[in-house]
């Protein structure tokens, strides 16, 4: 078993960044495929950015690809989303959640954080 604890939201301007962090304990790492999911009200979570064990392939929503770097230190257990060039749909309460098998569908994310509210204004 996992916990994760995400951290770093906030209020931002239209056009403004924020880093999101997830710190995770009571498990290895390492083994997991990381993931960070967003859900705005009335919609289903998404996936936002996945990263795998080694950081060697990383995915990104089309919503977000080229403003959103997603990164993780293995030694540290610790997992980061930078956000750049934040738009109003961009917020939404945002997960950090870890995979034990493989990456892709939210079906196979099996531990999640609490959550952390990221809200922007125009």
């Amino acid at each position: 078993q996992v916990q994760l604890v995400e951290s770093g939201g906030g209020f931002v301007q239209a056009g403004g960044s924020l880093n999101l962090s997830c710190a995770a304990s009571g498990g290895a790492f390492n083994t997991y495929v990381m993931g960070w999911f967003r859900q705005a009200p009335g919609k289903e979570r998404e996936s936002v950015a996945q990263i795998s064990r080694g950081s060697l392939f990383r995915s990104y929503a089309d919503a977000v690809k080229g403003r959103f770097a997603i990164s993780r230190d293995n030694a540290k257990g610790t997992m980061s989303l930078q956000m750049n060039s934040l738009k109003p749909e961009d917020m939404a309460v945002y997960y950090c959640a870890a995979s034990p098998t493989t990456w892709g569908s939210t079906r196979h994310f099996d531990y999640w954080g609490q959550g952390t509210q990221v809200t922007v204004s125009s």
